[in-house]
């Protein structure tokens, strides 16, 4: 194996970083904005959405740019740490806003979410360099396990600030652990090799990224697909970003719960993505993917007409099993479509269908929850998405 401490270093950052996904959009802040910054949690949702859509619309505008310098300019360690401070500053900012601040909450979310998928951008690209070609799944598979870890240790972390009323700490506690245990990456990923221009290289990458999805739109299947998995895939990203909302305003749900909440639909996703990897190959990836998307959308109907946390502790467990499901078998039905040899470009497209579908979906999500004054409409907005991206998926040729 190559540098272990590189790699170690690696994994360490995903272990950093996934104390930003859990704590801040996932599970404690998202409540915080809505019920405390806002000034109702209607105009909570409204914010919310709009902030989490702009910011992987800035994202999906940038990652080619940003994959054209990591690759041609010789810049990659250096905007990787820039990116990863600027979230850890914005984040820490986040302790100085309080009731009714929610344009300045705004902005920082924006900010710090955008500089976070920036620092990934060039965090991924670093997998290749440090492992073997060989050892490339086992060495992701170390950081994606870090990472579990380190959002569990976070959140207990900021459960214990919370149970002793100090949550709006626990933004500068998420500033702190995302930085201390990105050091090591900061300091022992291989450093920069001179290269070209910088804006010489963004303009690379942006023509390699047209040029790329241009070739591969070209394929009528291929087209299909990533337009049904752009549609459902918002489905789960908007549910993913509100759920821990929609407990905690419609039914209830204490800090605590939230926690223990988040943890159960990670461990059944990981059930859900072991339990169905071998139907996957007997039945097929696209069948596979159609009962994920049956399961979603009961998941949705569940949600739009449950009233208590007993029933809603079953659905998340059935949203957990459709989420490891759903990402497993998509990407197993994707990678049949791909020529041979070209299965990282063509994957550079998945990817990057994949930013692009968070940007509706919450803003939508925001903007009827507001209007109506309830976020069970909302919730219907998430069934229609699933139910389109099932009707695109139906027409896909899988032969």
């Amino acid at each position: 194996m190559k540098n272990r401490r590189q790699i170690l270093s690696w994994c360490l950052y995903d272990f950093a970083n996934s104390s930003y996904s859990a704590v801040i959009t996932a599970v404690i802040f998202p409540v915080y904005f809505v019920k405390v910054i806002a000034e109702d949690p209607a105009t909570g949702d409204l914010w919310w959405g709009r902030a989490v859509s702009l910011s992987m619309l800035v994202v999906a505008v940038t990652s080619p740019v940003l994959g054209g310098i990591s690759d041609h300019a010789g810049l990659r360690k250096r905007l990787f740490v820039a990116y990863s401070l600027v979230c850890v500053v914005s984040v820490g900012f986040l302790a100085f806003v309080g009731e009714g601040m929610v344009f300045e909450a705004f902005l920082l979310v924006i900010v710090a979410n955008a500089a976070m998928e920036g620092a990934l951008v060039f965090y991924n690209a670093y997998l290749p360099d440090i492992a073997p070609k060989d050892q490339l799944g086992r060495v992701s598979g170390w950081g994606f396990g870090l990472g579990y870890a380190g959002s569990v240790l976070a959140l207990l972390l900021a459960l214990l600030l919370m149970r002793n009323g100090a949550i709006r700490l626990s933004w500068p506690m998420v500033s702190v652990f995302f930085l201390v245990f990105s050091l090591p990456a900061f300091r022992f990923l291989p450093r920069d090799r001179p290269s070209g221009r910088p804006g010489r290289a963004a303009l690379v990458g942006l023509k390699s990224t047209l040029r790329l999805l241009a070739e591969v739109l070209r394929t009528r299947r291929v087209r299909r697909f990533l337009l049904a998995y752009w549609l459902y895939k918002d489905g789960v990203n908007t549910i993913i970003i509100f759920s821990s909302i929609y407990a905690s305003v419609t039914l209830g749900f204490t800090g605590s719960e939230l926690v223990i909440l988040y943890l159960l639909v990670q461990v059944s996703a990981m059930a859900g993505s072991v339990a169905l990897s071998a139907p996957t190959d007997r039945w097929g990836a696209k069948s596979v993917v159609v009962l994920s998307l049956l399961l979603w959308i009961a998941v949705t109907v569940s949600a739009y007409l449950v009233d208590d946390k007993g029933a809603f502790w079953a659905i998340a467990t059935m949203a957990g099993l459709g989420l490891g499901s759903v990402q497993a078998a998509s990407r197993a039905l994707f990678s049949g479509f791909i020529p041979h040899g070209k299965e990282g470009e063509y994957f550079g497209i998945y990817a990057l269908a994949g930013k692009t579908s968070a940007v509706i979906g919450p803003a939508l999500f925001g903007m009827i929850s507001s209007a109506a004054g309830s976020q069970r409409p909302a919730v219907l907005s998430v069934l229609v998405l699933f139910v389109l991206g099932l009707a695109v998926l139906s027409s896909v040729e899988t032969g």
